[in-house]
């Protein structure tokens, strides 16, 4: 069993409980030399629910994805299995189990084994070992207790070849407590990034090196998720999908090829955008891009590392809206040496790009980031907060809050209300549905029906294989009244995506009406 608890008791938020992309690829891994897995999403279920799944499935190894949001609930969730299953093997893995396996060793007796890092190779030796109760001190990427001491073995080599790896959608059937669609949703094309910031974990954890899949095997598993799930809206959740421009353009020129049609958002630096590749990743379907700005002030880019300039964020931001794609934005508030006036500059240039939308966060604490050890070497920070403190967040300042208010403000006055150039847009990049759904939405946002429909109805008539315009168009005309159109609409949406679950129920909804 590969189990995860989020620590969130409210499952009616599906991106809480949502599980780390990184234990389905260990799942897949499992099934695909065969060993018995199943996927566990145990986030907001009772003690009572728990124990009666670890004996329904009685598994004889359970591996539980720990991060620092969830450290203390991993544990507990390793103290329930012993309850249930004393002579189960209790595996713990992530990022926070990788910085922090001494502690976790030393401290909680029900954790058997840590998987250090990159777990795929490692689990799969660990579990054959255990399989015939062999030994496993030789293997690469473990920590564990030998002899009342805790001993860390040589790191494993890392995947070279990351399109070796079995897609982690292929294993979702074979879950519990997890939304298959909504997993299979977000991917993960490359492990790494090329950035070091101070307050991330991800350069030390991934060996500050970056691997990226081939965009044909990224398109495979496009297709594969399309097929079985039905879905044609994705999240690629690399740290920097755009890090290698040559591999986006390819990636972004199969999916044209190949009529896929689909919508797309993903994350990236300022420096990592160029107006002909955001140009082809919006005729690809990209919607939105996501970017990690942090602050407008040059004082806290330098203190967190970031090494972007106030003019490329402005740069990056300008072409993002020029190629009408949606602008994201990240931000952090709250840190240590953050005056009003650093505050003051990171709203101006809000008010300045003018994001669609936006996230702030108060400085948080991660093992294995320079901010972290920085302040535990000055005696700011206890090395063992990370079990001392309960809450899920170990913030920068204890007294957090009020700069993120001030900033979320700003981003909640100054998000991008303005008119959409659409008509611009179509003249210099021609037909791209993107465009169209972007403005149809618009539209219907200003209550212009007929505008929409137009915008909906050109997808259909220049891209009748295109699902979007089909199911978008149904939609709009259901609202209006016409529903023997609507269920048109629909069926065709469903004639090229047949498992288009949005269009399913609507085709249902529709067929009540009528």
């Amino acid at each position: 069993m590969l189990a995860y608890i989020s620590g969130q008791p409210d499952r009616k938020d599906p991106y809480i409980s949502l599980l780390p992309t990184g234990l389905c690829y260990l799942h897949a891994a499992l099934l695909e030399v065969g060993y018995d897995a199943v996927l566990v999403n145990f986030s907001g279920m009772s003690p009572r629910v728990i124990r009666h799944q670890l004996r329904q499935y009685a598994p004889s190894v359970v591996g539980i994805s720990q991060w620092t949001h969830n450290r203390h609930d991993a544990l507990k969730l390793a103290t329930l299995v012993k309850e249930c299953l004393p002579g189960c093997a209790v595996i713990m893995g992530g990022s926070h189990a990788t910085y922090c396996y001494e502690a976790i060793l030393q401290r909680h007796a029900d954790v058997d084994v840590v998987v250090l890092g990159e777990g795929e190779r490692t689990l799969l030796q660990l579990v054959g070992r255990l399989q015939y109760g062999a030994g496993y001190a030789d293997i690469g990427g473990l920590a564990f207790r030998k002899e009342g001491k805790v001993v860390a073995t040589e790191p494993a080599g890392l995947i070279e070849e990351l399109d070796a790896l079995p897609f982690s959608c292929l294993g979702l059937e074979k879950t519990f407590g997890v939304d298959q669609r909504l997993q299979a949703e977000f991917i993960v094309t490359s492990r790494g990034c090329p950035s070091a910031c101070n307050f991330c974990c991800s350069p030390v954890f991934w060996q500050r090196r970056v691997r990226f899949r081939s965009p044909r095997h990224i398109v495979d598993e496009i297709k594969a998720i399309r097929k079985r799930y039905g879905l044609i809206y994705f999240s690629l959740r690399d740290d920097t999908f755009t890090a290698d421009r040559q591999r986006v353009i390819e990636f972004c020129r199969l999916l044209i090829e190949e009529q896929l049609c689909i919508v797309w958002n993903c994350q990236s630096r300022v420096s990592a955008l160029d107006e002909e590749l955001l140009i082809w990743m919006k005729r690809a379907g990209c919607e939105c891009v996501q970017l990690g700005i942090e602050s407008g002030s040059e004082a806290m880019l330098a203190y967190l590392g970031k090494k972007i300039t106030l003019p490329q964020i402005e740069a990056a931001a300008a072409m993002i809206k020029t190629a009408g794609i949606n602008l994201s934005i990240y931000l952090i508030s709250d840190m240590p040496g953050e005056r009003d006036q650093d505050v003051d500059a990171t709203i101006a240039l809000i008010k300045k790009i003018r994001p669609d939308d936006g996230y702030v966060s108060p400085l948080a604490y991660y093992p294995g980031t320079r901010l972290f050890e920085k302040a535990v070497s000055a005696g700011e920070v206890a090395g063992d907060i990370f079990d001392t403190e309960r809450a899920q967040a170990v913030y920068a300042l204890k007294d957090h809050g009020r700069n993120a208010a001030r900033v979320l403000g700003a981003l909640t006055r100054y998000s991008s209300g303005a008119a959409k150039n659409f008509s611009q847009q179509k003249l210099t990049q021609g037909y791209c549905h993107v465009t169209n759904i972007m403005a149809g939405e618009y539209y219907l946002g200003l209550g212009q029906q007929h505008a929409a429909e137009k915008e909906f109805r050109e997808i259909t008539e220049a891209e009748p294989h295109n699902p979007w315009g089909w199911y978008l168009l149904g939609e709009l005309l259901e609202a209006s009244g016409n529903i023997t159109e609507a269920a048109v609409c629909f069926r065709r949406a469903l004639e090229i995506v047949p498992r288009h679950q949005e269009s399913l129920l609507a085709a249902e909804r529709v067929s009540c009406q009528g």
